[in-house]
C-alpha cells in the first residue's frame, strides 16, 4: 500500500483542481494500473474544496467502478473533508 501525502503538494487548502489532476493522472491512476492500493494522507490539511476532491477521484470511480474504494483509503481527514470526500464519493456512486 502507497501513502501520498499531500499536504507538501496541496498546502492546507486543497483547492488548486490542475493540482488534484496532476496528482490523479501521475500519481494515482499509474499505481492503481501496477496492482497497488493507494491511502490519501490529509494529515496538516485543513480544508479542501469539493471541485479538488472531485477533480482528485471522480474519475476513477468512471475509470475503475465503485470498488475503486477498496483500493483507495483516506487518512487524518478532519471533519470538514471527510464530509466533502463523502459527498464526492456518495455522487459518484448513484
Amino acid at each position: 500500500m502507497t501513502e501520498i501525502i499531500l499536504l507538501p503538494k496541496t498546502g492546507n487548502f486543497a483547492e488548486n483542481k490542475d493540482i488534484a489532476r496532476n496528482i490523479r493522472l501521475n500519481e494515482l491512476i499509474p499505481m492503481l494500473e501496477n496492482g497497488e492500493d493507494i491511502i490519501l494522507n490529509f494529515k496538516g490539511v485543513e480544508a479542501a474544496t469539493q471541485s479538488f476532491i472531485h477533480a482528485l477521484i471522480s474519475d476513477l470511480f468512471r475509470k475503475y467502478g465503485n470498488s475503486i474504494l477498496d483500493r483507495i483509503s483516506f487518512k487524518d481527514c478532519n471533519e470538514k473533508i471527510r464530509k466533502i470526500i463523502s459527498i464526492v464519493t456518495d455522487y459518484m456512486q448513484e
